[in-house]
């Protein structure tokens, strides 16, 4: 299979790509403007897993404009895309009052705008798949009717953009072979949480978290569409 992972190269994403790498017949496209780590992980890979097919990709997300060069790079030598994991995500955590546009501005072109071109781009190689799936990673902060927090209303709202968006592409595009489906995930253990909410202990590490959406990214196509699943151990 041919698997796009976006934020790879730290948290969740990178978790995933170790998943994915166990089998050596997946070729697994890894994103991140974090050259360096994304390196690091390449070179783990390639030496825990003999034969892996990991192709690292060093850009940013929020620039959108290039993003039709990176696809149309990557479609001219891979025809089909199997999986695309939208996990590139950027949290942003002021009073209302305090955020800047900027910071706006960064939140939803990551979270929203950047996944929202990628998908464009990419949905010729979706097509020609078998059996397609594009996983959103959303948060619950984003689900509706969940409780929210304060100092979370850009990234919480940006969050909610991308499960509407997964609704949307899953009723425009739903007599094709591509299912779109969105995990709302709850507090994971990552650099990300952590540098936002220094001190607070979540209570899913990354790597659990990651193997439930590696599954989910190969069997969730079979049942679920346009669905925006909630993963999260606590209430609220």
């Amino acid at each position: 299979m041919n698997i796009i992972i976006t934020g790879a190269s730290r948290g969740i994403g990178k978790e995933l790509v170790k998943l994915f790498a166990e089998n050596v017949s997946n070729k697994i496209f890894i994103i991140s403007r974090n050259e360096a780590k994304l390196n690091e992980l390449h070179e783990y890979c390639k030496k825990e897993y003999k034969n892996s097919q990991i192709h690292s990709i060093a850009f940013d997300i929020t620039e959108t404009s290039k993003i039709k060069t990176l696809v149309d790079d990557l479609l001219s030598e891979n025809e089909t895309i199997d999986i695309l994991i939208n996990n590139a995500g950027f949290l942003v955590a002021k009073p209302f009052d305090q955020i800047t546009l900027a910071d706006a501005e960064t939140i939803y072109k990551v979270n929203v705008l950047g996944p929202l071109e990628l998908i464009k781009k990419l949905i010729p190689g979706l097509k020609k798949a078998e059996h397609a799936h594009v996983v959103n990673i959303s948060s619950m902060g984003g689900f509706q009717g969940s409780v929210k927090f304060p100092g979370l209303a850009a990234y919480s709202s940006s969050k909610a953009a991308i499960a509407s968006l997964t609704e949307c592409l899953a009723e425009e595009y739903k007599e094709s072979n591509i299912k779109f489906n969105c995990l709302a995930l709850g507090a994971v253990a990552t650099e990300m949480l952590a540098e936002a909410f220094p001190g607070y202990e979540a209570p899913t590490t990354a790597k659990q978290m990651a193997e439930f959406i590696y599954d989910f990214a190969l069997n969730g196509h079979k049942m679920f569409n346009g669905k925006i699943l909630p993963v999260s151990k606590t209430t609220p």
